[in-house]
């Protein structure tokens, strides 16, 4: 069994698939009745499944049960570095982590849903193969000395 995809409600459709499309260079598959949008990063037919609520939805606090937020992962550090461009240019605010087993950029959508994008490192050179429930702040420097 594996995960197949996740679907989030948004209060906008057409900024949160744009917002989508921009930073993970996703293509639609299919749309239904105008609420409903589901995307693909080419592995099936879709990774994500966007609905909308419209503008009176509410939105997640931090204080909420539920998706602490979704995560994508890409293949080396060019494609963090270009992840994070894609971050910097939608002009949402972010911060970059290092767990150890995993460098990372967390962010929000456009109705907070949390996003994550990492890199795998548990086989890379100082790499952790656990973690140890420590992280730390990462700099834009270590992941380009790393390419």
């Amino acid at each position: 069994m594996k995960i197949g995809h996740v679907h989030l409600k948004v209060r906008n459709l057409k900024r949160s698939e744009a917002f989508y499309r921009e930073l993970l260079g996703a293509h639609e598959t299919e749309r239904v009745n105008g609420h409903f949008v589901f995307l693909s990063m080419g592995e099936s037919h879709h990774e994500l499944a966007l609905q909308e609520i419209g503008e009176a939805g509410r939105l997640p606090t931090p204080d909420t049960v539920g998706l602490y937020h979704s995560a994508f992962e890409v293949a080396d550090s060019t494609e963090l570095l270009t992840a994070i461009e894609r971050v910097k240019q939608l002009e949402t605010p972010y911060v970059l982590v290092d767990h150890g087993i995993s460098w990372a950029v967390y962010f929000s959508d456009p109705d907070g849903n949390g996003v994550e994008v990492y890199l795998d490192r548990r086989d890379a050179p100082h790499g952790a193969k656990d973690w140890s429930g420590k992280s730390r702040k990462l700099s834009i420097h270590e992941i380009e000395n790393a390419r």
